[in-house]
């Protein structure tokens, strides 16, 4: 067993011990997934401290507890379509894939997941090539904010940045019985999750966190926006 392994085993033990990751499913994917290869080469030393971590474009990758936080807060399924806006580094939208469509068995649910910065999504497609993710993860270099654009409907969407206000354009892109996660806010963000049921919207915080600002038309506009 590599370092890597035995610092991804110890971050998980603790993760479960402190109640953040609480299904298997979620336990599994963060198990197998390498955290090292979706960060700069610099900061690989600190894969598996409890940290966000930079990456490219003043962008960060998420702590792994709020990457857990958010996986378990979706509850997705193998089969499932996933919507991400808000690559990043591509390492949130490998968990999913691992979810939804487990890389020991043939392909069952995809991710698709959207990046403002083409820099951004080049650097993501190279890290899902390179551990084997690309065939069940769809990079999209463009605003996130409106939405994917073949406008079909997704089971589960997660937002990794944080958006002024719920995005109406997200919201219509979920399926009836589906889950949304996204932090809203400023500098008082919070972690929020939307539910979709019988085609009504119900909505609930659950805690406070930290995020870099969503980016395009529904996003921050400036730097100065928070």
């Amino acid at each position: 067993m590599s370092e890597s392994d035995k610092a991804r085993r110890l971050l998980i033990v603790k993760l479960k011990a402190e109640g953040v990751i609480r299904s298997p499913e979620v336990e599994r994917a963060m198990l197998i997934v390498p955290r090292e290869e979706f960060i700069p080469q610099e900061y690989r030393r600190f894969a598996y401290s409890d940290n966000p971590l930079p990456i490219l474009k003043g962008q960060t990758i998420s702590a792994p507890h709020m990457c857990a936080m958010m996986c378990e807060a979706l509850k997705m399924r193998k089969g499932e379509r996933v919507l991400e806006v808000g690559t990043g580094s591509g390492y949130h939208a490998a968990l999913c894939a691992e979810i939804v469509s487990p890389t020991d068995k043939p392909i069952e649910g995809y991710v698709v997941t959207l990046e403002y910065y083409k820099e951004l999504a080049k650097f993501a497609h190279e890290n899902l090539k390179r551990t084997g993710y690309d065939t069940r993860v769809d990079v999209i270099a463009c605003d996130g904010s409106m939405g994917s654009p073949t406008r079909i409907k997704y089971d589960k969407i997660l937002v990794t940045a944080a958006a002024p206000s719920l995005p109406k354009t997200l919201v219509d892109q979920l399926r009836n019985g589906g889950r949304l996660v996204i932090p809203i806010g400023s500098y008082l963000q919070q972690l929020t999750l939307v539910e979709k049921v019988n085609n009504e919207i119900k909505i609930k915080e659950l805690g406070g966190c930290i995020f870099v600002r969503l980016r395009g038309q529904l996003g921050f506009k400036d730097e100065t926006s928070l």
